[in-house]
């Protein structure tokens, strides 16, 4: 699984090993299992004597299979007591599939890795302008979030960031049983903001290997962790920028929430960085600490919910009515891309904002093109350099496509020295590239798109003058060098553009539905800004998280789908600050049904090759926060919809009824995939001429009628039944039917996409409709 740049359902895990071919235990340099058993049966209150028996049974469970309890004790390597009931240990294959036949396990699977969903500096084929952030009086109606405690499962926190100071803070809330871990690191301090830390090695050494002592904190020591959770709840600090630009007043969407940080991601080897088990005993944790936001800036790929580490613990989380936000990861433009795609789950794609960090490519024929970059140093003013493909620079035993794209000891010194270097996007680190221009003697690199990457630009933090510029742009650059017996260039200083159209636009990497694990539901369910997010920092690593830069910043603009996922855990933390009533699913229908799918031209929101995008990047829309606070209506769920939605994708009722933990029986007969009442209607398999989709909203505003409108899927006309609903008091519910028919005549294969909008004049309630022949 990926990690990508809130709790309560039991589980029971276990982890184990591959290696001989009877059931004994394995040797620890083995692989690893998850065993899932569904969930516990603690009454009342969870005591540590309740805890300790759970251990117990773990190691008797355990020792009944390899028949020694000492041996089960010493392979066990985490025991889940709270929530999630299970254990992690070193087994053999064998063994594993032994215990997925014992009738009380619900699945097993392995300790599979995650990654971040940042892009950072490599290519993967909170300061924000206008739109998303919420206006003063949404802020002040929701109190800034204030006590709404927002949990991040990351790389950790740096603690002495000023996003995560605590003054004018009251009293941590009396409800939270967190702690802070810095038993092995006295200089790790939390406060009235930073309210708990904890860290989670233990299946990341079960794959790579015995830890040493700096593995011993929740300090964050890749700079991921505080971003994120900063960009959810960071605090104002005035006065930041990143090398003078961007300046302005950081802060979090729910900048006076209390926040947790959950330490799940470690330094990558063979670049996997956090664990199955690891992120499940956070889960555990955070839902037993008393988190009500659980942001998780992580995934992997698509895989069956009960193989799915996030999907389970999150769906423990809702069981307890927090809220779980999720990237959509970093595997796009390709289609069916999209990673964590539980329904219980709020799925987040990235997209840009109306702000740049703009950087002018100057050629000697005057032509002007506008990249973007955040370099740090400059030319001379208006000097011009010799401007060459990096191609042309080549070392004599380099490859000429290792010299294309700038990778280390590609480049000829004597070619390069004194000249402005062209070099192509893509496999090694952007910034690297621009390194090695530098260590040929190179003073400045354009980097050039292709035309996958078409006009996504990223502003990097380049070690030399450098830009970025889109794959038209980048073409017209290469025809002047190769037509031009002396050409030159000079590029303009980084500087800060504001009001950029058209924004947002998706970005390039971000992952795309439909789901390949549950089709029937759209993902992502919506988008965020994500793309050079400025937010809090480490101080341990540079803004470039490469070794060879020696720059330290306490701010850094970072772009992924991990940047994009908290924008919208801070908006849940505002909404559930002001409706602490509300269930996750009327959180999430709240931010689904009042985004937008326009940019500010006005014009649909476009893809990085100037295409119209569709659903499948942004779900319901980019996220207005200042109208999520008011929705109107909102499509609502519970754990007995989830789990009858399990039970229609043909999930096992013996496994069903150990999930829920509380001997569910499937509806009978099964409820319709396309039922689910959620905030979207996707019909992937169009069955026959006609299919009856059912949804109800509930009143959360005043006295209203609202009637409806739809935008038919082109080959299919939608027909609503009713077409006006009248609400007469505060969470009275409406039942209406969804009938689409197929057009006469041919009608083309595959997705089209449609809308369906409820509307009083003041409210307007949009859902996406999706359907495929």
């Amino acid at each position: 699984m990926k990690l990508t740049h809130t709790f309560s359902f039991l589980l029971f895990l276990l982890l184990l090993v591959h290696t001989s071919s009877k059931p004994t235990l394995a040797s620890k340099d083995s692989s690893s299992y998850v065993v899932y058993f569904g969930a516990h049966s603690h009454v009342g209150e969870i005591t540590e004597d309740a805890m300790d028996r759970v251990k117990e049974t773990h190691y008797d469970f355990l020792g009944s299979f390899i028949g020694s309890r000492e041996i089960a004790t010493d392979a066990i390597f985490y025991s889940y007591t709270k929530h999630i009931n299970g254990f992690a240990a070193h087994l053999d294959h064998d063994l594993a599939y032994a215990i997925s036949k014992h009738p009380e396990v619900v699945s097993v699977f392995p300790n599979k890795a995650l990654k971040l969903h940042t892009t950072r500096s490599w290519d993967f084929l909170g300061l924000e302008h206008n739109s998303y952030v919420p206006s003063s009086s949404i802020w002040r109606k929701a109190r800034f979030g204030e006590d709404t405690i927002i949990a991040n499962l990351d790389t950790g926190v740096w603690p002495e960031s000023k996003s995560f100071g605590d003054e004018g803070l009251g009293p941590i809330p009396s409800r939270w049983k967190g702690i802070c871990q810095n038993q092995k690191d006295a200089t790790f301090h939390c406060n009235r903001k930073l309210i708990g830390a904890r860290y989670f090695h233990k299946g990341y050494a079960a794959a790579v290997g015995p830890l040493n002592s700096t593995f011993e904190s929740p300090r964050d020591l890749d700079g991921h962790g505080s971003h994120t959770l900063s960009t959810a709840a960071g605090d104002f600090v005035p006065g930041v920028s990143i090398f003078g630009q961007g300046n302005g007043t950081a802060k979090g969407g729910s900048p006076r929430a209390r926040v947790a940080a959950y330490k799940v991601c470690w330094p990558p080897v063979k670049g996997n960085e956090c664990y199955d088990a690891d992120v499940l005993a956070a889960f555990d944790a955070a839902i037993h600490d008393g988190a009500d936001v659980i942001s998780v800036s992580l995934g992997g790929e698509p895989t069956s919910f009960f193989n799915d580490s996030v999907a389970i613990g999150s769906f423990h989380a809702a069981k307890k009515r927090i809220v779980v936000v999720c990237s959509a990861g970093n595997s796009g433009p390709a289609d069916s891309t999209v990673s964590n795609v539980a329904p219980w789950q709020i799925t987040v794609g990235a997209s840009t904002m109306d702000r740049e960090f703009a950087s002018n490519l100057v050629l000697g024929n005057g032509k002007h093109y506008k990249g973007q970059s955040l370099s740090s140093t400059a030319l001379p003013h208006a000097k011009f350099y010799p401007i060459m493909a990096s191609v042309n620079a080549k070392a004599k035993n380099a490859s000429a496509l290792d010299a294309q794209l700038c990778k280390l000891g590609s480049l000829d010194p004597i070619k390069a020295k004194g000249k402005i270097l062209v070099c192509l996007r893509g496999q090694n680190p952007r910034v690297e590239k621009g390194r090695v221009v530098a260590l040929a003697g190179g003073v400045g690199m354009v980097l050039e798109n292709t035309n996958v990457t078409g006009n996504d630009l990223t502003a990097d933090p380049h070690v030399l003058p450098a830009t970025q510029l889109t794959s038209k742009d980048s073409f017209a650059v290469s025809r002047y060098i190769s037509q031009t017996k002396k050409p030159i260039a000079h590029i303009t200083p980084s500087r800060t553009d504001l009001g950029l159209k058209p924004a947002p636009v998706m970005a390039s990497f971000s992952s795309k539905g439909p789901s390949t694990v549950a089709p029937q539901i759209l993902k992502p369910d919506i988008t965020a800004p994500g793309v050079s997010v400025i937010a809090a920092y480490t101080a341990a690593v540079s803004p470039t998280d490469q070794q060879f830069d020696p720059r330290r910043l306490l701010f850094n603009a970072i772009s992924g789908t991990s940047m994009s996922c908290p924008h919208i855990s801070g908006i849940a933390g505002l909404l559930k600050t002001r409706y602490p009533s509300w269930s996750p699913a009327a959180i999430r229908s709240a931010i689904m049904t009042t985004a937008t799918t326009m940019d500010d031209i006005p014009g649909p929101i476009q893809n990085a090759t100037n295409m119209k995008a569709t659903p499948f990047s942004y779900g319901a829309g980019h996220v207005q926060p200042n109208l999520a606070v008011n929705p109107g209506l909102v499509y609502d769920l519970g754990i007995k919809d989830y789990l009858n939605f399990l039970c229609s994708l043909r999930y096992n009722a013996s496994q069903i009824s150990v999930f829920s933990g509380n001997n569910f029986t499937c509806s009978s007969p099964k409820t319709s995939l396309v039922n689910l009442n959620y905030p979207s209607i996707t019909v992937p398999n169009f069955p026959s001429n006609k299919v009856t989709v059912s949804r109800t909203v509930k009143n959360v505003g005043r006295p209203s009628t609202y009637t409806v409108w739809v935008a038919n899927p082109q080959g299919f006309y939608v027909t609503v039944k009713p077409t006006s609903l009248n609400f007469t008091k505060v969470g009275e519910q409406k039942t209406f039917k969804v009938i689409l028919v197929k057009s006469k005549g041919n009608v083309a294969k595959g997705y089209v996409f449609g809308e369906l909008v409820w509307s009083d004049k003041k409210h307007r309630v949009r859902s996406p409709i999706v359907v495929k022949l």
